[in-house]
């Protein structure tokens, strides 16, 4: 069954049994990728502006991010993940390696334990700046609480990237990510619409946006609100539950949320880990042909689970590309080919349904099937 695939790479993770080096039988194929289509943002800014604020108020250039030519060197780069504990993560960790196998260069991934660790990511973060990588790239637990050590970094001389998950901080050389805030426009615009198609007059929505305090989590709520209110028909947020995406933990928050709200809501929206989490909780409670799943993101699960239709569809936010651009962005930094820095590179977001699932590019966005995470490479040793 799918939950207890997901939950046995959660109890790996925990055991640590995932990590593995690119030098074994896991390591992906060089291959070449496409260019990935994005919107860059340069400055001047406001202080501290999110990647919506700069979205907002910053000169912005829709393109494509090629990907760059071999290093010239093998460069040290750190990776700073919040944990491995859904798909997402793991098809981040896919994009990181297969695009450093390509460029030549070496990175580590280093994984906090979930998005209760901050003291863990900041104890990862004092680590790399120790072991002098040439650039370090965060994916930050909160959208403030990471500033001082980015700012440590920065002072040490070593150029910090941000992957995915947003910060304020204004000590970043580059962030790339997708508009958060999109995230949950785009995942409510589809629940409105399809209620339209239904003939549903007004709606009752809950929420399983993720962690409290983490950038994506605020963004996918103030998207959702926003979506909410521009509606043509009524939309009732009746729930939100934040917590840690681990699947254990959202399954408990789903129960909690259904002996609330069950029987009033028509839909579910929830992010990478909350999602497939929620479905078995509806199931039992004899809910799944009321409330229909919609996911904020995409993974492997989630695909497969639209596939299956539980559920119904899934913004994208293209993890696998996101991971590819911010690596490639960070060996231009460092061979001295990049000429004027946007402040940040946003990933141009999808949307996955029934409709075109069968001609989705998947291949931009997760990791290929029975893909396990590695966490090393090091092209010395190849």
């Amino acid at each position: 069954m799918l939950a207890q695939r997901i939950r046995g790479l959660v109890g790996l993770t925990l055991l640590g049994l995932w990590v593995c080096s690119a030098n074994s039988q896991q390591v992906p194929q060089t291959a070449k990728f496409a260019p990935v289509p994005i919107q860059s943002i340069f400055r001047p800014l406001p202080a501290n502006s999110t990647a919506d604020d700069a979205l907002a108020a910053g000169r912005v250039i829709n393109g494509s991010y090629a990907m760059t030519a071999r290093a010239s060197k093998h460069w040290r780069i750190a990776f700073l993940f919040p944990h491995l504990k859904d798909p997402y993560w793991v098809g981040c960790s896919y994009g990181i390696i297969s695009e450093a196998r390509r460029l030549g260069v070496a990175v580590d991934i280093l994984p906090a334990d979930g998005y209760d660790d901050l003291a863990g990511q900041l104890r990862k973060m004092d680590q790399a700046i120790a072991a002098r990588y040439d650039a370090i790239v965060i994916s930050p637990i909160n959208m403030t609480f990471n500033d001082a050590s980015i700012s440590k970094a920065r002072a040490a001389g070593i150029p910090v990237f941000e992957l995915a998950n947003d910060s304020r901080s204004d000590d970043l050389t580059i962030k790339v990510t997708t508009s958060l805030r999109g995230m949950g426009l785009e995942a409510t615009r589809w629940v409105i619409r399809d209620a339209q198609r239904r003939g549903l007059k007004s709606i009752n929505v809950a929420l399983l946006p993720g962690p409290l305090g983490a950038g994506w989590v605020k963004g996918e709520v103030d998207g959702t609100r926003i979506a909410a209110r521009e509606a043509p028909i009524k939309v009732n947020i009746l729930d939100i539950r934040y917590g840690d995406s681990d699947f254990n933990g959202q399954a408990k928050l789903t129960m909690q949320l259904l002996a609330k709200s069950g029987a009033k809501l028509d839909y579910i929206i929830g992010c990478t880990g909350c999602a497939p989490a929620a479905y078995l909780p509806i199931q039992k409670a004899g809910l799944q042909d009321k409330i229909r799943l919609v996911a904020y993101d995409l993974t492997d699960d989630i695909a497969q689970m639209i596939r299956k239709k539980e559920i119904y569809a899934a913004v994208d936010t293209k993890g696998v590309s996101q991971a590819r651009v911010v690596i490639n962005a960070a060996v231009n930094l460092l061979e001295g080919r990049s000429k004027e820095l946007p402040h940040t590179i946003l990933v141009n977001l999808g949307m996955v349904d029934q409709e075109n699932f069968s001609d989705y590019p998947f291949d931009m966005s997760i990791a290929p099937e029975g893909y396990k995470p590695v966490l090393s490479y090091n092209p010395a040793l190849n």
